[in-house]
């Protein structure tokens, strides 16, 4: 049996097809029409029937990665910051447009947990206990694993780190409106669009955070100020993570895990807030970059048949 792992983004979707030793058979990514549900509905499931066809595949298993949860309540989609998803039955009209095709249930996970998941089984958190995996990118989430295995609770918002508000704020904080419907959430200030969002606010730029990154090289002032504020401000995040859980591993994924400036200077500043003596919590960049949400993706939807 072939695993297929679709990973839902708010940019990009992306589609691996892995043989049972863990093999990539397939990789594609086509833009993410999230203007439409409809029509992300109908982008999964061609990409889906392609790979199928190419790969002359008649039985696998198929795990998807979204932007939000499934309501343990209702079915449908929530807490998804591609808006069009929510209260819609994502599950069921899948498993609708790929019937015969897919002959075994269809998993559905929120995208964060599929990374943490990949990262705990032979990333960067492979071989530790407890493994906090966090996405900063188009959103901002979070996921457990314990023993090698997800955490979840019977709301299923485990890891949900990023709607929770930034602690110890300062008056450069500013709190901006989140989607969800609360005022300064961590992922209006630590996603990608929150770091242009937040920089725009303090200085009339709107910049990328590689833009920004690339001018702080080249000894920007500005520059260097934005990312200086945004460092403590993921410490100061991260360091709630510890002080309430205490994870042998914090891996970071997502365009903004990338900013080279995080493994040195975070570690630095969160020990200010972590109530220790000391902190030696690991802080690592995600091994498998972005193709890890999409392989904990297959494996989730694996480990279901």
């Amino acid at each position: 049996m072939l695993q297929f792992g679709i990973d839902l983004g708010g940019t990009k979707t992306e589609i691996i097809v892995l043989d049972p030793k863990g093999n990539t058979l397939l990789r594609e990514r086509t833009t993410t029409p999230t203007h439409s549900y409809d029509a992300i509905v109908a982008n999964i499931t061609a990409m889906v029937e392609s790979a199928a066809s190419r790969l002359s595949c008649n039985d696998f298993s198929l795990g998807i990665g979204i932007p939000g949860a499934v309501s343990p309540a209702s079915g449908l989609i929530k807490n998804a910051n591609t808006t069009c998803l929510i209260g819609r039955d994502l599950q069921g009209d899948l498993q609708k447009q790929l019937h015969p095709l897919l002959q075994r249930p269809l998993v559905l996970a929120n995208d964060a947990d599929c990374f943490a998941l990949s990262e705990a089984s032979d990333g960067s958190g492979a071989g530790f206990a407890s493994v906090f995996a966090v996405i900063i990118g188009t959103g901002c989430g979070g996921g457990w694993v314990i023993n090698g295995r997800l955490l979840s609770g019977p709301n299923a918002i485990a890891g949900e780190w990023g709607h929770n508000p930034l602690l110890w704020r300062e008056a450069s904080d500013t709190e901006i409106d989140c989607y969800c419907g609360q005022k300064g959430c961590l992922e209006t200030l630590l996603s990608g669009p929150g770091l242009r969002q937040q920089a725009a606010q303090e200085t009339g730029l709107s910049l990328s955070a590689q833009e920004w990154n690339t001018l702080a090289e080249q000894q920007d002032p500005q520059a260097q100020t934005v990312l200086a504020r945004y460092y403590r401000r993921l410490a100061k995040a991260l360091a709630g993570v510890i002080n309430l859980i205490d994870p042998h591993v914090i891996v970071l994924g997502g365009g903004v895990s990338n900013l080279p400036g995080i493994y040195q200077e975070v570690p630095k500043l969160w020990a200010e807030y972590v109530f220790s003596d000391s902190v030696s919590t690991p802080l690592k960049q995600a091994l498998h970059g972005d193709s890890s949400g999409v392989r904990g993706a297959a494996w989730l939807g694996a480990a279901a048949c």
